[in-house]
């Protein structure tokens, strides 16, 4: 498996190169068709100057979904072990998804009739919700009620190419990423949806069902 290491503001010594490199053995060990592993560190100092973090990304890619973990703390080293524990993690825990499910084969099953979910632990969103969310009914903060000076969050804005695949392929690409969330497009029904994740093992799904804007479907309805 071939590593990289870079810096971003900050200077890779040879003693982190040497370590990162003995640490990528046990990824490699447990993901032994993994081509290549990216580690990103990255120094974040603060404007008073009253602390510095170092962030270390960790990414493996290969033949099959990409796989990231990241972890900060003051010292570099201490970041790199967060992260390589929690990549390894992941990485158990999407083994074991794996050797269970052919163990125990499964799939989802949807009553055409009463539209449930038979066979996979998620929670369709409710009529209202879904409505809500098509309509544009969801309350939002407009820009003449917000203060122009005022910005309590900075929002980064990341943009993805559309994938099709079915909510149990979802849910294994948001485990392997390690997020709370993973949008997609659903290749049963080609509808915009997001799985999230719930209490312990437990699974959501909401699907967006509109195929036009409201002022589309005003116009096509009259």
């Amino acid at each position: 498996m071939e590593t990289s290491i870079v810096g971003v503001g900050v200077s890779v010594s040879d003693r982190f190169r040497t370590v990162a490199e003995e640490k990528s053995v046990r990824i490699e060990n447990l993901a032994p068709r993994a081509q290549r592993l990216d580690v990103k560190v990255t120094h974040r100092a603060y404007h008073n100057g009253s602390r510095e973090d170092e962030t270390v990304e960790l990414t493996v890619t290969g033949k099959g979904p990409v796989v990231r973990a990241e972890a900060t703390d003051g010292d570099k080293f201490v970041a790199l072990d967060l992260a390589v524990d929690k990549l390894a993690e992941q990485l158990r825990r999407a083994k074991d998804k794996r050797v269970d499910a052919r163990n125990h084969p499964r799939g989802a099953k949807l009553d055409k009739g009463s539209g449930s979910l038979a066979g996979i632990d998620v929670q369709p969103a409710s009529v209202d919700v879904l409505r809500a969310v098509a309509t544009g009914e969801v309350p939002i903060i407009g820009e003449s009620d917000a203060d122009d000076d005022y910005t309590p969050v900075v929002i980064r804005t990341k943009n993805f190419d559309a994938e099709w695949m079915t909510v149990e392929e979802a849910v294994d690409r948001m485990e392997l990423v390690g997020h709370d969330f993973f949008l997609f497009i659903d290749a049963r029904t080609d509808h915009p949806s997001v799985v999230y994740r719930r209490k312990g093992w437990d699974y959501g799904v909401i699907s967006l069902l509109a195929s036009a804007p409201p002022a589309a479907e005003e116009e096509l309805a009259s």
